[in-house]
């Protein structure tokens, strides 16, 4: 385990605390390498009764497979590491924490998202809490709060918004290098994408095979890379299966791959019983912009060449950052987008759990126009005082309003609040 002092404080470290001291079963899901263990290890060390016990070690995971029962046995707090190597497990710990129902009796972490793995035979409703790790967010990286969704949904345009120093080749930057600890803090661009790439074999030659049977890993590859080339648009089966020459229903089970082992992340669209008229087509995200420009082959030198897709990169930047900020935020918010079949599109929707909308455009360039308002003000006239802010995320320095309830904010106003 990295020292304390090198380690980035993680905003799920204070949710993980709260949830074991309530509920009995607290998973940590994510992607590999978000540093799910070293967290466990970090909350492990808060809890002097503690043990933890690796699945990924040949000899503890026959010992789970042998005697589940007896394995969860414990005391104090019980942290198993990649959890979903033994399924059975979970039948175990329902009994356990059913016949003892204290809080903070298991800790488990997870690569894939437990709730979908058919191998997985209870996953103790009502018994457990889960917290999604994510790649490190920007704020985590720079040492700050994080803190724009409870404050855009609670002041709406009235809020505040700092000026920034920062321009589009910055936030390339960021995009770059993504949010995976080990990418971070590789500086060199040929380190980090020998990471990436090490990166890629894991996934399909190990985490893949772990939750499904694939005949041809070759076809995992090159779905990897065309979604990647798609990030931030609308993914329809069809037109990838298409691309790949690959079956419908394959190309289906491996886009549910990837969602499942959170390399992707479907935005669905948003749309009120006032209007039939919007795209149902969900969005794809990419879990991890550095890892998305590295299938996509965006590097430092492609950057300025004027085909490179860099709308779609800072895009996916920002949507990415709003979806980790939903794993704390204190009001209850879904993330959406939407796009009705006359081409009006808003690249991110915020809709608060009573009913209020904040929309979000994000623009690559270090200018604004008005005419960059247009989807925010078609929802603006559509759906009148439920829409608290329309706000274009761009590249620029300064906070800049645009009319009523209108805003242009840099991108780092995410982060910086």
């Amino acid at each position: 385990m990295p020292k304390a002092a090198d380690l980035i404080p993680r905003h799920a470290h204070a949710t993980i605390t709260a949830a074991l001291a309530d509920t009995r079963v607290v998973v940590i899901n994510g992607a590999r390498q978000t540093g799910k263990s070293t967290l466990a290890q970090l909350v492990a060390a808060e809890h002097p009764e503690s043990t933890i016990r690796y699945l990924d070690e040949t000899g503890t995971r026959s010992a789970a497979e042998a005697d589940p029962t007896a394995f969860v046995r414990h005391d104090g707090l019980m942290i198993i590491d990649e959890v979903q190597r033994v399924p059975d497990l979970m039948l175990a710990i329902k009994h356990a924490v059913d016949l003892e129902p204290r809080p903070g009796r298991f800790l488990l972490t997870g690569s894939a998202r437990l709730y979908a793995l058919h191998k997985i035979p209870d996953l103790l409703p009502g018994r457990s809490e889960t917290v999604e790790l994510w790649p490190l967010s920007q704020g985590e990286i720079e040492g700050r709060t994080d803190n724009f969704i409870d404050a855009v949904m609670a002041e709406g345009a009235d809020l505040t918004a700092p000026s920034s120093a920062l321009h589009c080749p910055d936030y390339l930057d960021r995009a770059l290098r993504g949010g995976y600890p080990q990418a971070v803090a590789r500086t060199d661009p040929g380190r980090r994408s020998r990471f990436f790439e090490s990166y890629v074999s894991d996934l399909i030659n190990r985490d893949v095979r772990q939750v499904s049977d694939i005949e041809r890993p070759a076809d995992m590859r090159r779905l990897l890379n065309t979604v990647a080339a798609q990030m931030a648009t609308l993914v329809r089966t069809a037109t990838v299966s298409n691309a790949l020459g690959l079956p419908a229903n394959t190309t289906k089970r491996y886009l549910d791959l990837l969602e499942l082992l959170f390399v992707t992340r479907r935005i669905p669209a948003w749309s009120t019983n006032l209007t039939t008229r919007a795209v149902a087509a969900p969005k794809l995200l990419m879990v991890d912009s550095g890892l998305a420009a590295h299938l996509a082959g965006i590097t430092q030198r492609r950057l300025h060449r004027p085909d490179t897709p860099v709308g779609p990169l800072v895009e996916n930047l920002v949507l990415g950052e709003l979806a980790r900020q939903l794993t704390w935020t204190t009001e209850p918010v879904r993330l959406y987008h939407y796009r009705d079949r006359d081409n009006v599109e808003v690249d991110a929707i915020l809709e608060h759990g009573a009913g209020d909308i904040v929309a979000i455009e994000v623009k690559a360039a270090e200018t604004v126009r008005a005419e960059d308002f247009r989807g925010i003000n078609h929802l603006a006239r559509r759906y009148g005082d439920r829409l608290t802010a329309g706000i274009v995320l761009y590249a620029g320095t300064q906070p800049l309003p645009f009319g009523e309830r209108l805003r242009a904010w840099p991108i780092s106003t995410l982060w910086m609040l």
